[in-house]
């Protein structure tokens, strides 16, 4: 019997689980990472009382157009943008990457629970796409090679 080359064990298609997840890596953090620094944006000036201000507004439309009380919006939030920061350089750099990866997709969820709340279907959709990005790389994870602080081996 032959052995067919394009097996997973082979040492090509391992490097090309590697580079694939390293893409997938590099494009949710980056993604991740500016999505936390256009919360502290306005009028092209990035500031924390500018921050505060998007953000309360942001908590105020979600409650006023949903079900969500504000509270719970709020509680939502007010964090979002300095999470999104941390866990975007974290997958970014690939500090625990399978934690990291696991807690944005869970992040992006909720954000799409708020979309969906207030029926914006367009923004449900295009973040319905980047956590099935973030299922992909959950599942190449295994084949990080590049990490500032790696997970232990399988």
């Amino acid at each position: 019997m032959t052995e067919n080359p394009a097996s997973n064990s082979s040492p090509n298609v391992r490097c090309e689980y590697t580079a694939a997840f390293l893409l997938l890596r590099l494009f949710l953090g980056l993604r991740t990472l500016m999505a936390g620094l256009e919360k502290f944006e306005l009028n092209r000036s990035y500031s924390t009382e500018n921050y505060s201000a998007n953000m309360s507004r942001m908590a105020t439309g979600i409650s006023n157009n949903s079900m969500i009380p504000a509270w719970a919006a709020k509680a939502f939030a007010l964090p979002l943008g300095y999470i999104l920061v941390v866990l975007g350089l974290a997958v970014l750099l690939g500090v625990k990457s399978r934690v990291s990866l696991f807690l944005t997709g869970l992040l992006y969820i909720g954000l799409s629970f708020g979309l969906m709340a207030v029926q914006e279907s367009e923004g449900v959709a295009w973040l319905s796409a980047q956590i099935l990005m973030f299922a992909v790389a959950l599942v190449l994870v295994r084949n990080e090679k590049f990490a500032l602080w790696g997970d232990k081996a399988d």
